[in-house]
């Protein structure tokens, strides 16, 4: 059984900060990519962010110059720091991963179950 569990979310005013945290836990050899995808009310589930094993980044264009992804692969958990939060930044954000629950197959995706973000003007 693998796990993703999601720590940091809460409620800020615009042009705040906050950081959110993602550790995944029991059967995992090894997680490929890792990341962050959000979802507001009404609205389809996007990648905000993804981050893969080597360190190469990728941002939604919403997202970039505000927010930071980084990794510890030693600790299997993934980082999002967001700063300057706007209105439209409010969703459940939801951590992924692509992982390897034992060696010499495909990596499978994984989500979280989701942590809320919000955001006051």
């Amino acid at each position: 059984q693998v796990q993703l569990v999601e720590s940091g979310g809460g409620s800020v005013q615009a042009g705040g900060s906050l950081r959110l945290s993602c550790e995944g836990s029991g059967r995992i050899f090894s997680i490929e990519d890792m990341g962050w995808y959000r979802q507001a009310p009404g609205k389809q589930r996007t990648m905000v962010a993804i981050i893969s094993r080597s360190g190469s980044t990728k941002y939604d264009d919403s997202v970039k110059d505000r927010f930071t992804i980084s990794r510890d692969i030693a600790k299997n958990t993934v980082y999002l720091q967001m700063n300057s939060l706007k209105p439209e930044d409010t969703a459940v954000y939801y951590c992924y991963g692509a992982v390897r629950p034992i060696p010499s197959t495909l990596p499978g995706d994984y989500y979280g179950r989701g942590t809320q973000v919000t955001v006051s003007s």
